[in-house]
């Protein structure tokens, strides 16, 4: 044994080493093997890992039960580094935000939807090392320095533990912004994930900032009535000298098929029932006050109601005896035959009887009621009547 280990002592018991004995060396700290033992329990390290903290070595489950915090989302003890936010700590692979699911460690987050960013701090747990390790990291601390002002919304929530709950959220930026955007009525963009207070620019179905973009062919930065065609953004100069089509419903170039209606041009699939919203796709439409309308809409809102059946009539209508009647329902009430315009008919308990049917009628009936149809003839042409008999 050398002069300097001869002189050696034991960091723990500080007696000195037999010639003979195993030595143990940890980042130039001498032990006797019986002596290299968890600061806690005394027993010595499985498989050599240990734990230093403030200068004393841990076994690994004396050193979490003492030390290491549990993660607020998996309740497992935290190793290594550790994220402390929200009232909590976390894994970093455990702090997500609560929308999206991505993980917030590196991101940032901003709490409550719509409160103030809250300071996200970072802190490094000391690493296991080996029985012949290193020396143990320092603990690495990164503060990011922030601060909430809605103090007293905090004291107003903390007293309610519901309303605590729902509001107490952690988010990433964009959901933050698109939540804010939500409850604001409000689009988000898609690019800068920011609040779009103006009207936004519509591409490709997402809304955005209109100043991101600018127009294809001239170069000038677009506004809000910048138009889309095969994939590109055009200013609306640009766009109207290209003489495209734009729908009417939409206000979207029409680079297929066309549908001309109501002094206006529509995609095939945007040119709908005014009150189904349900496309035409060619078959017929109704119009009425610059609104169109399949049939059945039409005739539930504007067609005449049969007098017979009582339903909206679909399809043509017989209009007799100053009433409507479904085509089907127009028949002598007596015998059922079907009866059109160029039958003759008489009118009798105000609905139609064919000639047949009214020759059997008792004479003193098809008396009183050839005086009716006079009377009523005599109240419809007055001034006929009168010429007549002069």
């Amino acid at each position: 044994m050398s002069d300097a280990l001869a002189n050696a002592v034991c960091e723990r018991c500080h007696s000195r080493f037999d010639p003979t004995e195993r030595i143990v060396n940890s980042n130039g700290e001498l032990y006797h093997e019986n002596c290299f033992v968890c600061a806690q329990c005394f027993r010595q390290f499985p498989e050599g890992l240990f734990y230093e903290f403030e200068g004393r070595k841990y076994c690994e489950h004396d050193f979490q039960m003492l030390f290491a915090p549990c993660c607020g989302e998996c309740g497992e003890f935290i190793i290594g580094r550790v994220i402390k936010a929200m009232n909590n700590n976390w894994h970093p692979e455990c702090f997500r935000c609560e929308i999206c699911d991505v993980a917030l460690a590196d991101l940032g987050f901003v709490k409550n939807a719509g409160s103030s960013d809250l300071a996200l701090k970072e802190l490094s747990f000391v690493f296991p090392s080996q029985l012949e390790g290193h020396k143990a990291d320092q603990e690495d601390h990164k503060n990011h320095d922030n601060h909430f002002d809605g103090f007293f919304l905090e004291m107003f929530l903390n007293s309610v533990p519901a309303l605590q709950a729902a509001y107490n959220q952690h988010l990433c930026r964009p959901c933050h912004n698109r939540e804010k955007a939500k409850g604001l009525g409000k689009y988000i963009c898609q690019k800068c994930h920011l609040i779009i207070d103006e009207q936004p620019l519509m591409f490709r179905n997402d809304s955005y900032h209109p100043d991101h973009f600018s127009c294809t062919h001239c170069g000038k930065e677009l506004t809000a009535d910048a138009r889309e065609l095969k994939g590109e953004l055009y200013c609306l100069p640009c766009h109207d000298k290209m003489g495209i089509p734009i729908c009417g419903a939409c206000r979207r170039p029409i680079e297929g098929r066309v549908v001309n209606a109501l002094g206006k041009q529509w995609h095939v699939e945007h040119f709908v029932c005014a009150k189904c919203e349900k496309p035409f796709l060619g078959h017929r439409h109704y119009e009425k006050k610059g609104l169109a309308y399949c049939e059945t809409h039409y005739n539930q809102l504007f067609g005449d109601v049969c007098y017979n059946c009582s339903h909206v009539i679909e399809g043509d209508v017989v209009s007799a005896l100053n009433k409507a009647w479904c085509v089907n329902c127009f028949s002598c009430s007596t015998c059922n035959i079907k009866l059109t315009l160029k039958n003759k008919f008489v009118e009798f308990d105000m609905k139609p009887v064919c000639k047949k049917c009214y020759e059997k009628f008792p004479l003193e009936l098809k008396k009183r009621l050839k005086k009716l149809s006079e009377l009523a003839t005599k109240k419809t042409h007055p001034k006929a009547l009168d010429l007549n008999s002069a």
